[in-house]
């Protein structure tokens, strides 16, 4: 017996659904693997942005400024492999609107720096801040992220061969 019509629609709607999450997915393992790679092999470096933020105590810069990158390569992993993908999108979601606020209060307090979001950071001449850019960049990250929060499922994931 033939499908009917409305179910074979839904399918195919399905499906286009699951390839642009599939795109989605691997867009923001790309992003998480290259923020992580540019920072993980000089932590100092990568602590010297997080202190240029002017936000956390001097007691939690090197945690964060050395734990940021091996967060940012374990989401990049779980998403390239689609594991978890939901909850990974939630944790990507959360840590971009904290770049996000990081960088609108530096920019709001006049604090001239680059935002070391893909390796370097620290002060720069405030001619050479980009804010603007920065802030509306990890808007389309986060707007990647919340997709994959709405429709997790994609092709060729864990989550997918688990589900069978």
């Amino acid at each position: 017996m033939a499908e009917s019509e409305p179910v074979a629609r839904r399918r195919a709607t399905g499906s286009a659904f699951e390839w642009l999450s599939t795109a989605v997915r691997l867009g923001l393992a790309v992003v998480w693997a290259w923020a992580g790679l540019a920072k993980v092999s000089d932590p100092a470096v990568a602590a010297q942005a997080v202190r240029a933020y002017r936000i956390l105590p001097e007691s939690l810069v090197k945690p964060v400024g050395y734990g940021l990158p091996f967060l940012e390569l374990a989401l990049a992993l779980l998403l390239l492999v689609g594991l978890g993908v939901r909850a990974v999108a939630v944790i990507s979601a959360l840590l971009l609107l904290t770049f996000i606020a990081g960088i609108a209060s530096t920019w709001a307090r006049g604090i001239a720096i680059d935002c070391g979001c893909f390796g370097g950071g620290g002060a720069v001449a405030a001619s050479q801040t980009e804010y603007l850019q920065e802030i509306l960049r990890d808007i389309g990250f986060l707007l990647m992220a919340l997709w994959l929060v709405v429709r997790p499922r994609s092709k060729a994931s864990v989550d997918g061969w688990l589900a069978l």
